[in-house]
């Protein structure tokens, strides 16, 4: 009776747990140099839609709406899929986290000649202007009592830049307090030659 009454806190305390663990070993590996892209020609639209469509119901628990958009329907592109799927559930994970009750989560891609642009916009609580610049520093965490209820380890964001990075890309956030944050990602538009030791596309969709 007691299990019955804890389990779905045990079970997402332990899921938090696992994250953390996978993020500290993920930012170690970079840092040594051991975590290397292995590339493929992807479709970099269905990847960014079924990481998006995977978090939607954890987002309905909190009342939490999620629109995804796109105004290409395709685009293949040279990306590491596991990295990009890795950093986007950073990314939805801290918007559903700071986003209250009843919130909107925006998931957009774009594409301009050379960039394809990816972006989590949320209507949480923002982040202040003296935090921009290190949000995405280790173990970042805005110091005020409003966030401290919601902090995390501070490694994520910067997981996911070390992982943009290593693909050629960038992130940068737009944000504005209790109006919401907007983190954009920008990879190169490139395709993966022949002669590159890669894997197949079959194989990263298996």
């Amino acid at each position: 009776e007691i299990y019955e009454e804890h389990k779905q806190c045990l079970k997402i305390n332990c899921k938090r747990m696992l994250r953390l663990i996978d993020n500290i070993l993920d930012i170690t590996k970079i840092d040594v140099g051991f975590t290397k892209a292995k590339f493929a020609n992807c479709d970099i639209v269905r990847v960014i839609e079924d990481i998006t469509l995977s978090v939607v119901n954890y987002a309905e628990n909190k009342n939490i709406n999620i629109v995804f958009d796109t105004e290409i329907e395709e685009h293949i592109i040279k990306c590491d899929s596991s990295m990009i799927e890795r950093a986007m559930l950073n990314l939805l994970s801290n918007a559903i986290k700071f986003t209250e009750r009843g919130g909107d989560i925006f998931v957009d891609i774009k594409s301009t000649m050379k960039e394809v642009l990816i972006s989590v916009k949320d209507t949480g609580i923002g982040i202040p202007k003296e935090m921009k610049e290190k949000i995405f520093e280790r173990f970042a965490q805005v110091d005020k009592s409003t966030y401290r209820k919601k902090e995390g380890s501070g490694i994520g964001l910067s997981l996911v830049k070390s992982l943009v990075e290593l693909q050629g890309g960038s992130i940068n956030i737009d944000s504005e307090i209790n109006k919401g944050s907007t983190f954009t990602v920008k990879l190169p538009i490139a395709r993966v030659e022949e002669s590159e030791n890669i894997l197949p596309l079959s194989a990263v969709d298996a």
